[in-house]
């Protein structure tokens, strides 16, 4: 390795490790030039979410007075990165290192970046269809991303849409366990037919009054999160063990995270829901038996039903 290389894998370690506990945990299972590999399209990824929400890590959302200005340097430093230039940022860097090792599609990062644009202008789901875009473009093609990292053909749609699936998993869980969190930065994920199905004013969320209702909808996401992750496993006998034994650890620790918001119910955004060390090491076991049996799922699981993600 050298010395560039491994620098910019210890700081990509150390971001990771401070960013994301869950994902840090389920990035050890895999070989050693997977996680390395993991943890540098993860330095990316977070720095492009800190530069667009304006936060350090993964803090709290704060309003940002440029966001377009930020958008257009994720796009240059992106763009730099790829085409195998130094940006001065390491987590740009690290980018164009893992792209340059995997062949990662380019339509991929453009994907990602998309996401971040929808927030820059402030977008709100009108209905599930638009939710669940959104959620591909700042989580699904993640997905997508780790599968062709893991060492998944790009060329291999079926593969790439359970990969796909499981970003999306993540994200509906991200919503469900965030939208007080959300609604305080002047933000709303919950599509507006669902909040008027609910006779929800716009704004108010999280006014006591509709907090029975929100929790009907907050347990609506975590259904079709659970169907999602359920989608994904499926996708896991295409990856070697180590990879899906990952995967699966991640898709139980973040599901959990849904299952909690359900169980809650109405006190569910009182205290931020989080899954402990116990629970991340209880599902780093499970995920390992899960991995050694996983050619049960092979050609299992229709995804009749489920949102497709865009085809290139």
């Amino acid at each position: 390795m050298s010395a560039d290389r491994a620098a910019l894998v210890r700081q990509a370690r150390d971001s990771i490790a401070k960013g994301s506990k869950s994902f840090a945990a389920a990035s050890r299972l895999f070989d050693r030039p997977t996680r390395e590999r993991a943890w540098l399209l993860y330095a990316w990824c977070r720095r492009c979410d800190d530069l667009a929400d304006g936060q350090d890590l993964g803090s709290a959302i704060t309003v940002v007075d440029d966001p377009q200005a930020r958008l257009a340097m994720i796009r240059d430093l992106s763009a730099r990165a790829l085409a195998g230039e130094a940006t001065g940022d390491p987590a740009f860097d690290a980018l164009g290192m893992v792209a340059a090792e995997v062949a990662l599609p380019r339509a991929f990062v453009d994907d990602l970046i998309a996401g971040f644009a929808l927030d820059a202008d402030g977008f709100s789901p009108r209905t599930e269809d638009d939710l669940l875009r959104y959620c591909y473009h700042v989580a699904g093609v993640v997905g997508c991303m780790m599968a062709v990292v893991m060492g998944v053909s790009p060329d291999d749609r079926a593969t790439l849409d359970r990969a796909c699936d499981l970003g999306l998993a993540f994200q509906l869980a991200n919503i469900a366990r965030d939208i007080g969190e959300d609604d305080a930065a002047g933000r709303c994920y919950l599509p507006q037919d669902w909040l008027g199905e609910m006779d929800v004013p716009p704004g108010e969320t999280m006014r006591p009054v509709y907090r029975p209702r929100i929790a009907v909808l907050g347990r609506r996401l975590a259904e079709r999160a659970q169907a999602y992750e359920a989608s994904a496993r499926a996708g896991t006998p295409a990856l070697s063990l180590r990879s899906a034994w990952a995967v699966l650890a991640a898709a139980g620790i973040y599901g959990d995270i849904a299952r909690e918001v359900a169980r809650r119910g109405e006190t569910a955004w009182d205290v931020r829901v989080f899954t402990t060390k116990a629970d991340k090491l209880g599902w780093v076991a499970k995920a390992g038996v899960q991995a050694l049996g996983r050619g049960r799922w092979n050609g299992a699981g229709s995804r009749m039903g489920l949102w497709q993600r865009p085809r290139y």
